[in-house]
């Protein structure tokens, strides 16, 4: 069957394009004519790995010191780039001083902020100075318990202005969740926001703070901010631990601050696995590495550009949020919203991209297809002139949520589908403006990363499921794990299944025409009778149903074998019945195959999703088999595990 092409650029788009651009400085430089062939492109860049960063660099105009020596290695994660290049990633956000919008914040309930870039670079120079005057080091760590408001974006860049290393949770976790987290760390200061809201509830955060300072003793200093246009929420203070308002710090006079130059290795910031089969792992990043990589998605892959209104809805958890704040590198406007993306309405999002000029809007693939299953949308409802982007991620999205995308909401976008991990903060596989969007394809491996698809003996195959792997290094490979001695917990993580090779635990396709399809982590891949399943072709038949709300499927061990199941979760006023599930097996059976038939449907109230809005295939798989379930502060809703525990209808 012919893949559907659902979008092509216009030759006026690509002539008005940063790729295009792109290609004319290669040729300036390099003599190298691309033609505005992204295939060939591609190959240029995976062949010549010194000359493709190097160019990135000066391409996106980086503040710094570049040199261009290449630190050949034969163990894939000892490969430097650009070695002994020096630069501040702060500075290279901090791209423009001037009184033009920088950073809009709009929470559910339409409260309003805007940050010119003239006020950032003041603030940040406020934060700057406070930490100097607490004696906060170069590579110390600074952690913050925050929503996603214009001060994390402010703390996070004075961090990194001083060489000492961010790190993030979102409150949508937990007390516990967040000790896990910062314990492994010993942060000197902790910035924490007294409450936010979600879905028009107020959640009291200040409140978990003697806890986590009695549990995390490295907490010396603690910096509290109110949430927008609310007074602050009293708490009971500890001794031996310095509080500040942030109002006082911005009350600070500001003074001369000269941006030092790090090395391209220095330590930027901390991320963490999402726990769900252990203890987070502390990933530790590099400034240099993330800086380019970010503004080579950014500005080759996803076309922004200078006064662009950048949009992605994450938390300040989720690593699409540092994707998001490094916009402001290439002169870019960035939006953040606050809150529960369908508070009173479902389309909530869409019209704030049309009200706030969103030229890049992000979302989840769950989104989209809540959207989808919403039915309120039709093209003329917004006009949403200035998009031209609109990005995917989180989990895969299916043909059908391309296929909405434009029939309801624009028909002349760029849906770019996109697949990466907090791994690496950035991506593996996303869109170009050369190439056609086929639905439910990735368009293609991002530049200078050699993507492929393995299967268990590590041959590349084409057209068939397999391993996603990375075979040549690249600027954001981990520093580190935090406290992994001997990389022992690293190599096992990214190195075990394949020698010397990335493997990165997606479970995937490369088709012939180069487009990617991902298909969940491989680690929940499907093995009935030996024959390995992606769950996604089961998800993507039972999103048609309108009767379904939500789904989950596992493979359940039984009488020696695998067998699929799949729990529903229904819409108001439909039931799960006979007659219902006959038709959902019908439909996969002659959509998908006969071994994706689920041999139990059951109905269940709802379904375990990390804070991210993952849903966790694994975590019930366990619940089911009689196995622990390890760190449950991982989940934005572990209780309702309990509902999939002793399930008569399993044991038979």
């Amino acid at each position: 069957m012919k893949s559907k092409i659902l979008w092509k650029a216009k030759q006026s788009q690509i002539d008005k394009s940063n790729l295009f651009r792109y290609e004319k400085f290669l040729f300036s430089k390099y003599k190298f004519k691309v033609r505005q062939n992204y295939s060939r492109l591609l190959r240029w860049s995976i062949n010549n790995p010194k000359k493709f960063w190097s160019s990135i660099w000066d391409f996106a105009e980086v503040v710094g010191k570049k040199s261009q020596k290449f630190e050949k290695s034969n163990i894939f994660f000892k490969n430097k780039f650009l070695k002994n290049s020096k630069l501040n990633f702060a500075e290279n956000l901090l791209s423009k001083n001037d009184n033009s919008k920088a950073i809009t914040f709009i929470n559910e309930s339409r409260i309003k902020k805007i940050r010119t870039w003239k006020e950032l670079n003041t603030n940040v120079n406020k934060l700057i100075n406070f930490f100097k005057s607490i004696n906060i080091k170069e590579k110390e760590r600074i952690a913050a318990y925050l929503p996603n408001l214009i001060e994390t974006v402010e703390s996070f860049i004075a961090t990194s202005a001083i060489g000492s290393i961010w790190s993030s949770c979102s409150p949508d976790f937990g007390t516990q969740g967040v000790i896990e987290r910062f314990s492994q760390i010993n942060p000197k200061v902790l910035i924490i926001c007294d409450r936010y809201f979600y879905n028009g509830k107020e959640i009291n955060v200040i409140k978990r703070l003697p806890l986590i300072l009695n549990k995390i003793k490295s907490i010396k200093h603690v910096i509290i901010i109110s949430y927008p246009g609310k007074s602050f929420l009293k708490f009971k203070k500890l001794k031996n631990i310095k509080y500040i308002n942030w109002n006082r710090i911005m009350k600070i006079k500001p003074k001369g601050f000269k941006f030092k130059k790090f090395d391209f290795e220095h330590e930027l910031a901390i991320l963490y696995s999402s726990g769900t089969t252990g203890k987070p792992k502390c990933i530790c990043h590099r400034s240099g590495g993330v800086l380019l990589q970010h503004l080579k998605e950014h500005q080759l892959h996803s076309e922004i550009k200078q006064n662009d209104n950048v949009f992605y809805f994450t938390t300040c958890g989720w690593m699409m949020w540092n994707w998001l704040v490094t916009a402001l590198s290439s002169k870019a406007s960035i939006v953040l919203f606050e809150g529960f993306p369908m508070y009173k309405r479902h389309d909530l999002l869409l019209k704030l991209a049309d009200e706030e000029k969103i030229t890049l809007f992000g979302v989840s693939a769950k989104y989209i297809d809540a959207l989808n299953k919403s039915k309120i949308l039709n093209k003329k409802k917004y006009m949403l002139k200035n998009l031209r982007t609109i990005c995917s991620t989180g989990s895969p999205l299916s043909a059908e949520g391309f296929k909405f995308i434009y029939k309801k909401v624009k028909s002349n976008v760029h849906l770019a589908s996109i697949s990466g991990g907090t791994d690496i903060v950035s991506c593996f596989v996303l869109g170009n403006i050369y190439e056609p969007v086929i639905a439910g394809q990735i368009q293609n491996k991002g530049l200078g990363m050699n993507v492929d698809v393995f299967d268990d003996n590590g041959k590349s195959i084409k057209n068939k499921k397999g391993e996603l792997v990375c075979k040549n290094a690249f600027p954001t490979i981990p520093l580190k794990f935090w406290n992994d001695k001997n990389n022992i917990k690293f190599k096992k993580t990214y190195f075990n299944k394949f020698n010397n090779i990335w493997h990165h635990g997606d479970y995937a396709e490369l088709k012939k025409s180069e487009g990617f399809v991902i298909y969940g982590r491989s680690d929940t891949t499907l093995n009935p009778g030996g024959v390995r399943l992606g769950t996604s072709e089961i998800y993507s038949e039972v999103e048609k149903f309108k009767e379904i709300k939500d789904s989950i499927v596992i493979g359940q061990s039984w009488d020696n074998d695998i067998r699929v199941i799949l729990f529903v979760v229904m819409n108001k006023n439909y039931y799960l019945n006979n007659e219902l599930i006959k038709k959902i097996k019908i439909q996969i059976r002659a959509n998908a195959s006969p071994r994706h038939v689920p041999n139990k449907i059951i109905h269940v109230t709802d379904i375990p999703r990390t804070k991210n809005g993952k849903i966790v295939e694994l975590a019930v798989k366990n619940i089911i088999e009689g196995h622990e379930v390890k760190n449950k502060e991982a989940l934005a809703n572990p209780e309702i595990l309990n509902n999939f525990k002793n399930l008569k209808e399993l044991q038979y």
